[in-house]
């Protein structure tokens, strides 16, 4: 009896631990042939997304301040907000656990739902989002929140009712060992993509990927070198949309 309650424990254990690390929408793309080498062509670079069950589903961030196209004097400018259903324990994980990107720009953390940050006269979007234990963004509705404010003499972004994307990773400059993963992260906001007929295409250098839903995607074996990652937001046509954050391009280094 003990036998079999071990064998099917081992069973369960090996299934689950699959099905989490399965892989879905897997490609394969080969990269240029070097100009150093005589290899006739380049490495195999896997393009692909782990399919697994989403953390923290019912996770809430609500911004309190700032209000919608608030207007703050040049200086400090308090950012407050609320957490629920999340294990925000600072004094156990001492790991970021929400995320701030403004115009676009690579995300910040913060310990504390409170905080103060120096910011000059401009037009501001902030994107808000929650990260799970591999710091990779929630991604169910309600996990993250956006506002545009303003700071000093500046114009309100126009009005646009179009989806737009916030970039989690990867962030600008970042570097990799060689052999590492390679994941792009990102979340498009105000939309959704199934409704809107939308898709994301992820292209470094020449290599380019799409897909039509929000997922981490993952890269392996990518050569050592220099890439501009861009990820661009798409209509189902393959036409780029209009608004000023549709499409985002960090630069990263494989060593």
């Amino acid at each position: 009896m003990n036998k079999i309650l071990t064998l099917l424990s081992l069973i369960c254990l090996f299934s689950a631990c699959s099905t989490e690390k399965q892989r879905v929408n897997e490609e394969t793309m080969v990269t240029p042939p070097s100009l150093t080498t005589q290899e006739p062509e380049g490495p195999q670079v896997k393009f692909f997304q782990n399919e697994e069950q989403a953390s923290y589903p019912d996770a809430i961030l609500e911004l309190y301040t700032p209000l919608g196209n608030q207007i703050f004097k040049p200086g400090k400018v308090p950012f407050e907000f609320n957490v629920k259903n999340f294990p925000f324990d600072l004094n156990e994980s001492k790991e970021f656990k929400l995320f701030n990107i403004l115009n676009g720009d690579d995300p910040v953390g913060f310990y504390s739902p409170i905080f103060q940050r120096d910011l000059a006269q401009g037009s501001y979007r902030v994107v808000a989002y929650l990260v799970d234990e591999e710091g990779l963004a929630l991604k169910n509705f309600g996990n993250y929140v956006d506002r545009d404010f303003q700071v000093g003499e500046s114009r309100p972004f126009p009005y646009s009712a179009e989806p737009y994307l916030a970039l989690n990773f990867p962030r600008s400059d970042q570097e990799y060992k060689a052999g590492s993963e390679v994941i792009v992260d990102f979340l498009v906001v105000g939309g959704d993509m199934k409704l809107d007929g939308l898709k994301v295409s992820i292209s470094l250098n020449d290599l380019r990927y799409e897909i039509d839903h929000m997922a981490p995607v993952r890269i392996e074996n990518l050569p050592v070198g220099a890439y501009q990652v861009k990820v661009q937001l798409l209509r189902s046509d393959g036409k780029e949309l209009d608004g000023p954050f549709s499409s985002v391009s960090k630069d990263i280094i494989v060593r």
